[in-house]
């Protein structure tokens, strides 16, 4: 699937923003969080790879230009909201000891665990810096401070929802309701605070400054759900079964199995590592549960409450198609 055009149009200057927010600091921390960027390799030489999607400035600056602001009015709330999502990255690949991302070696990985974990503290650090830039783009004072409490109160939730992600990988207990309100806190707040800062400063209309904030977090619920079904059906190997992580599809099943389908679960799960035919066992017990279907149209009923608020937005009908392309773009892609 197409990568939706609003992708391409911000991209140079949210790089710009973020490259001016971390400054000619030449540093070994500002080496590492450059090389987590994916703006240099591993010895500081610069790079050609892109790195992500800037999925979460994106759509901040999309959510901006679309109540009718200037976009380029809210480049610091996007620099933040990306830099706060990688200070989040740097440390869940600490916490769940992925040696790779984006197919390059982690921080921790390259420069231990220690290190890393105060590169990912001078993300955040910086990412509250990133927000404060808004005053010099016109903001006023008491905007600023409104966009930064939003921010925070979206990180403090994304630890909520790692924490509970992680206790929850010890545990047979989890039902679908809890798991679901673990992904709205780790996955859908911070996506919800990107189009709820891009609306707040692109108009003074507070009721749907609060319709994009529902948008995002009913689009954030359905954009990773689709990221565990991409975790195992995905191109890639199905690394969130390797890494027994009790994702959508995984729990579905444990609800829905019996005998020894469910035995056979809980064996695989219960072991210290995971081989490549634990592996195969686990799918065909999702493909025979309908796992995958579940998953896909638990996914499609976010997504059409989503564009339920999209379509109660007084909206100009180029700001409302630009919007269903890209929230669209977000819950069918296969990557």
């Amino acid at each position: 699937m197409e990568l939706p055009q609003a992708f391409h149009r911000y991209r140079g200057e949210i790089a710009t923003e973020l490259a001016s927010v971390l400054g000619s600091n030449s540093s070994a921390l500002y080496h590492m969080m450059r090389y987590h960027l994916g703006w240099v390799d591993e010895e500081g030489h610069p790079r050609k790879g892109e790195g992500g999607k800037l999925v979460r400035p994106t759509l901040c600056l999309l959510s901006c230009e679309a109540v009718g602001g200037q976009w380029r009015v809210a480049l610091p709330a996007a620099a933040a909201v990306e830099l706060l999502h990688n200070f989040s990255l740097i440390h869940d690949d600490i916490e769940d000891a992925d040696e790779e991302r984006r197919h390059r070696a982690t921080l921790w990985r390259l420069w231990g665990e220690a290190q890393a974990i105060n590169a990912g503290d001078a993300m955040h650090a910086l990412a509250g810096l990133a927000m404060l830039r808004l005053e010099g783009r016109g903001a006023s004072p008491g905007r600023v401070i409104r966009a930064a409490r939003i921010l925070d109160e979206a990180c403090l939730e994304l630890c909520q929802g790692q924490y509970l992600d992680i206790s929850y990988e010890s545990r047979f207990d989890v039902n679908l309701d809890a798991y679901l309100d673990m992904i709205d806190r780790k996955t859908a707040a911070l996506i919800g605070c990107s189009f709820e800062l891009g609306a707040l400063l692109g108009t003074e209309d507070e009721s749907l400054v609060q319709r994009f904030r529902r948008l995002g977090r009913k689009l954030g619920l359905a954009y990773q759900i689709q990221d565990d079904i991409l975790g195992i059906w995905g191109d890639s190997s199905p690394s969130d079964i390797r890494r027994k992580k009790k994702t959508l599809p995984v729990l579905y099943a444990l609800k829905e199995a019996g005998g020894k389908e469910r035995e056979g679960l809980l064996s695989i799960y219960g072991k210290g590592a995971v081989d490549a035919e634990d592996v195969d066992k686990v799918i065909q017990i999702l493909e025979h549960l309908g796992a995958r279907e579940y998953c896909r149209e638990k996914a499609k009923d976010y997504y059409r409450e989503a564009l339920v608020e999209l379509d109660g937005a007084e909206l100009s009908p180029k700001a409302k198609e630009e919007l269903r392309e890209v929230t669209t773009f977000l819950v069918e892609r296969e990557y």
